[in-house]
């Protein structure tokens, strides 16, 4: 059984049958691993056997085994060439490849990081990193916190990465560096291979013919990629992930399963959306009738995110009714967080989990919203400021400023009313007790 697409239409490999699954696909997409690569027409042949992705270098690709007359193009002029189609051995492989089996010298981990080994042997094999209070002898670990100082003199590890000015140990190796917190994300690396996802289109993928693909691309099961698509080199989209109509995406995206673009969105390079993210959703938006119904205003206005932003788990980052909303570039969005339609990000700030931004809300450059911090609309939150969590916004907040409680009030006189508050009942009984006294 075959099935063919005409132009313009969709064309999903697993509506065919499983015992002779051969594809015919006019897709304007070709994988090649040393350039970008747009064709007005491939053929995509599915067999049982695991397809090559060699580049041609021109000439004509080399003829499958089991070739049949369905295979080859249609269009008369020279033969195209061909997208294989990832089967399931690959991804196995790719996983099989993942995880911690890395064994690395500790005077090694040293000089990578440069940073001073003092009190720790050199030659110590170290096989992971771990927290200060589960590392093992084979492990480093790391302390940025003084609050657990005192964990460093009874820790496990071989070595712990610390600032230089932290107090000699006797038991335990230091890898002294400025920024130690920073040094263990990056030793972290040394030891913790991710799952690397080998170029290719499952079967199941779902892919329009005016979409356009770079090269090196991972297309999972039932990706859906619509009209009009872009999306750059490198790209890799996991099971379920969808790429609305007219969404413009730049180089080394990682779309997580079940992510979402919504339509005509637009992405810039090194972007990663986490499971279940929604970028470009419908912002929330109602016009009120004379008879108490509400009416939908048409979000027109796309979703934006800029270079290198991640947005995690389940976080809706809502398209605007007109304009944009925008994330600047670094932005890291956590957890279930909601940016209301309209509003804008600055760059390199940070959003934790819960946090809510109403429409129309402006956040600038190196801001930290902790968790479940609320912002109303309209209101701007200056460069570099800190809502601590739970902080209600009401008002604008000012640069470089830490806030927190609700209404939003400076932090430290948020701590003393703190501690006045919770002497309210003793404060009141002495009241009563004078008030008695005086009678």
């Amino acid at each position: 059984m075959r099935c063919r697409a005409g132009s313009g239409h969709f064309v999903s490999a697993s509506h065919c049958s499983r015992r002779a699954l051969r594809v015919f696909m006019p897709i304007q997409i070709a994988l090649r691993s040393n350039r970008r690569y747009i064709l007005p027409s491939v053929g995509a042949s599915v067999g049982r056997e695991q397809a090559s992705f060699a580049p041609t270098n021109g000439r004509p690709a080399a003829k499958p085994e089991h070739t049949s007359r369905s295979d080859r193009p249609t269009r008369s002029g020279p033969k195209r060439q061909r997208i294989s189609l990832l089967q399931k051995g690959v991804v196995d492989t790719a996983w099989k490849s993942s995880g911690y089996h890395v064994r690395m010298k500790l005077g090694e981990i040293a000089r990578r990081l440069n940073a001073e080994l003092t009190g720790g042997n050199a030659e110590t094999e170290i096989t992971g990193v771990a927290g200060i209070e589960h590392a093992g002898p084979a492990e480093i670990t790391f302390l940025a916190n003084p609050k657990y100082a005192p964990l460093a003199r009874t820790t496990r590890a071989a070595a712990i990465l610390v600032e230089p000015d932290f107090p000699a140990l006797e038991s335990t190796g230091t890898l002294r560096i400025h920024n130690c917190y920073r040094a263990f994300a990056e030793a972290i690396t040394y030891f913790y291979q991710p799952p690397q996802y080998a170029p290719g289109v499952h079967p199941t993928a779902v892919i329009d013919t005016t979409a356009s693909i770079g090269c090196n691309a991972h297309i999972g099961a039932y990706v859906v990629i619509g009209p009009g698509v872009t999306i750059g080199d490198n790209a890799v989209l996991l099971p379920h992930a969808v790429i609305y109509a007219g969404a413009t995406i730049g180089h080394r995206f990682f779309a997580h399963a079940h992510s979402i673009v919504r339509e005509f969105c637009r992405l810039g390079n090194d972007v990663t959306l986490q499971n279940g993210a929604v970028i470009g959703a419908d912002g929330f938006g109602y016009a009120r009738e004379s008879n108490g119904a509400w009416t939908k205003i048409v979000q027109s206005g796309a979703a934006v995110l800029s270079d290198r932003v991640e947005v995690q788990a389940n976080a809706c980052i809502d398209r605007a009714s007109i304009g944009e909303t925008r994330i600047g570039a670094g932005s890291k969005i956590d957890n279930l967080v909601q940016v209301g339609h309209g509003s804008t990000v600055g760059e390199n700030t940070l959003l934790c989990a819960q946090v809510g931004l109403a429409g129309s809300t402006e956040v600038g450059n190196r801001v930290i919203l902790a968790g479940q911090v609320g912002v109303a609309g309209h209101c701007k939150v200056g460069n570099g400021a800190v809502a601590t969590a739970q902080t209600g916004i009401p008002n604008d907040v000012a640069e470089n400023a830490v806030v927190s409680g609700y209404p939003a009030m400076d932090n430290k006189q948020w701590l003393r009313s703190v501690a006045v508050f919770n002497r309210l009942p003793e404060m009141l009984r002495d009241l009563r007790t004078l008030r008695k006294s005086s009678q």
